[in-house]
């Protein structure tokens, strides 16, 4: 293989670790999609009723007396630190090759940046048991940007992810004890991505390689189901699919310097990456007129992410990840303060998928626990606000990975990332739901 096509296979590679980067969920998932399920840790929204429970359960429509659409903003601030640790670059510099530390500011300061994240859901009543519905969603949506002198240079320097997700539902309420729903997904992603490449002597400056991806519309499908044992107590289940993703991207590497002048590329490329199942289960149970409990348990099929698979002219490649799926468990309370108030508070814990040995800078994550709280306010009978804020914790992790760049030639340069990782995050969450 030459060298220019190791040079490819590493960017094409990179770009589609992007995908992988850290959000406010665990790994590289959003799961701020319904402001009232926000204020509870969303514990109960996979057993919840309505448009704003419909990324959680298609069922939830299923049965409704009048149309409904809810809209909703997440605000998510992030307070995060990357700290090297003795991170070294290891040159082919004959007998031995040559060991340097990586170098550069040694502690990264807020590289995950703050965003955005919008939902939308719009419910319709076809008949008393029959309804239809679609919501738009941004399940994997980031940005994370190191300083062009960091010590993750060489791993990671500017990651943008961004994603919509169209889901059309049809639910059907069976009769007074069971509900059932189904939807077809259809998800588009775009990527880009820089880093930095080391030339051959420490003594010269770094070389780059830039992508940016577009993705196509790929295709998904989730069902659910609701059973209402009594009117106090809903249980709830659905399923969503893995969805198989194909990037389309430009490469291009520039600024490499004497041997490695032939691997500056400007080419195209292309990657696949499969993004996770997810199954959830929880319940509802009203303990009195004022209180209702929330439980749910999310089992993340993450290892459906085991490795990115990299196709271009004359060649292709195959890099490992080795996810492990993960299961989330979370409780919260709903209390009817009066008719037209409901306040809400939660509690999440969400372990991360990523590996210890391999956790790269590009995937700062770490075991999180969720607090929340929230409240409904019902302005008129068809108009109802949520407002929620949530305040993220991130267990301390290590970055420890070894990659080696211009592999397969006499180039070989091997670069032993590591580093500790910690921070937060505050969401705030504002939304309305409209009923006719």
């Amino acid at each position: 293989m030459s060298l220019s096509r190791n040079a490819l296979a590493a960017g094409v590679a990179l770009a589609t670790l992007v995908v992988a980067s850290q959000a406010s969920a665990a790994a590289f998932y959003l799961q701020e999609q319904s402001v009232r399920g926000a204020g509870r840790a969303y514990s109960g929204e996979v057993a919840d009723r309505g448009a704003a429970s419909l990324w959680w359960n298609p069922a939830s429509i299923a049965g409704l007396e009048q149309n409904e659409i809810y809209g909703g903003i997440h605000l998510v601030q992030v307070d995060s630190q990357v700290n090297d640790r003795g991170s070294t670059l290891t040159r082919p510099v004959i007998p031995g090759g040559l060991t340097t530390p990586v170098g550069g500011e040694t502690r990264a300061g807020g590289p995950i940046n703050n965003g955005v994240v919008p939902n939308l859901a719009a419910a319709f009543r076809v008949t008393d048991k029959l309804a239809v519905g679609l919501s738009v969603a941004a399940p994997y949506n980031f940005t994370t940007d190191y300083n062009s002198r960091s010590w993750t240079r060489y791993d990671a320097l500017k990651s943008n992810l961004k994603t919509i997700d169209v889901n059309g539902t049809v639910a059907y309420r069976v009769n007074d004890m069971l509900d059932l729903g189904v939807g077809v997904s259809a998800q588009y992603t775009d990527a880009e991505l820089t880093s930095a490449l080391p030339n051959l002597s420490p003594l010269l400056p770094d070389g780059s390689s830039s992508l940016k991806g577009d993705g196509n519309w790929d295709y998904g499908w989730n069902v659910g189901a609701q059973f209402h044992a009594s009117p106090a107590l809903t249980i709830g289940a659905s399923y969503r699919s893995k969805i198989d993703h194909k990037l389309d991207g430009h490469v291009v590497v520039s600024g490499l310097l004497g041997p490695l002048s032939a691997a500056n590329v400007n080419t195209d490329g292309k990657a696949k990456i499969t993004t996770p199942w997810m199954a959830h289960v929880g319940a509802r149970w009203q303990v009195n007129p004022k209180t209702t409990l929330n439980a749910s348990v999310s089992r993340i099929g993450w290892s459906e992410f085991k490795e990115i698979v990299v196709t271009y002219p004359g060649g292709g490649s195959v890099s490992h990840q080795n996810y492990k799926d993960t299961t989330t468990v979370a409780a919260g309370v709903d209390y009817d303060v009066n008719p037209k108030l409901t306040l809400r508070a939660g509690v999440e814990y969400d372990p991360t998928p990523t590996p210890d040995i391999g956790r790269t800078a590009r995937v700062p994550d770490g075991d999180r626990m969720l607090y929340a709280v929230g409240a409904t306010w019902a302005a008129t009978d068809a108009i109802k606000l949520d407002a929620a804020l949530s305040y993220i914790s991130f267990d301390d992790a290590t970055i420890n990975r070894t990659e080696t760049i211009y592999p397969g030639t006499a180039a070989a340069t091997t670069l032993n990332l590591k580093g500790d990782v910690g921070g937060s995050a505050v969401v705030i969450s504002s939304g309305l739901r409209w009923s006719f």
